[in-house]
C-alpha cells in the first residue's frame, strides 16, 4: 500500500478509535450519573432515616453515591481529554507517545494492539480483526513503551512474571 494512503487510513482509524471511546464513556457516564442519582435519593429518602445510632444504611448510601459522583467526574473529565485530544502520525522511526497505537508481539508470535491514550486506562475497544486496549502513560505498560519505536523490545508485568514483547507496529 502507498505510504500516503496507508498514513491516512491509520490516521481515519485512530479517529474512529477516539469515536468509540467516546461513545463508551458517555454510556458509562449516563448509567453512572443515574446511579448517583437513585443512590442519593436513597441515601435521603425518609426510610433511610437511622431508628437508632447503629443505623447506618443512610450513611452508606452517601458513601455510595459521593463514589459515584466522583468517577462520573473522572469520567467527564475523560470526555473532554479524549474530545480535545490532537491525534499524532508515526512511523516506524517516530518514538511512542501519546496517541500511538502500537502492535506488540509476544515470543510465541502472539499479537496485541494498544492505544497510548490520556485517560480510560483498560477501557477495550474492537476495530473487527483485533481487540485494541487503551493504556496510559502512567500504567506500566504506557511508561515501558514511552519513547520506544517499532522494532523495539518491551518489557512488561512484575519481574516474576515480565514478559517480552517487540513493538511490530506503531500508527
Amino acid at each position: 500500500m502507498d505510504p500516503c494512503i496507508q498514513e491516512i487510513f491509520h490516521h481515519m482509524t485512530k479517529e474512529r478509535l477516539i469515536k468509540e471511546i467516546i461513545t463508551e464513556l458517555s454510556a458509562d457516564l449516563a448509567v453512572l450519573s443515574t446511579a448517583a442519582r437513585s443512590a442519593h435519593a436513597a441515601a435521603t429518602h425518609e426510610e433511610c432515616l437511622p431508628d437508632n445510632k447503629y443505623d447506618t444504611t443512610a450513611l452508606e448510601a452517601s458513601y455510595i453515591a459521593q463514589g459515584q459522583a466522583n468517577r462520573a467526574q473522572d469520567i467527564r473529565v475523560a470526555l473532554e481529554s479524549y474530545r480535545t485530544l490532537t491525534l499524532y502520525n508515526f512511523d516506524d522511526e517516530t518514538p511512542v507517545r501519546l496517541t500511538a497505537l502500537v502492535t506488540l508481539e509476544d515470543g510465541e508470535g502472539n499479537v496485541r494492539r494498544f492505544f497510548l491514550g490520556p485517560q480510560g486506562g483498560g477501557m477495550k475497544i474492537s476495530d473487527n480483526t483485533t481487540e485494541i486496549v487503551v493504556i496510559t502513560p502512567g500504567s506500566p505498560l504506557g511508561r515501558a513503551l514511552l519513547g520506544k519505536r517499532t522494532g523495539d523490545e518491551v518489557r512488561a508485568g512484575e519481574a516474576a512474571t515480565a514478559m517480552m514483547f517487540t513493538i511490530v507496529a506503531v500508527d
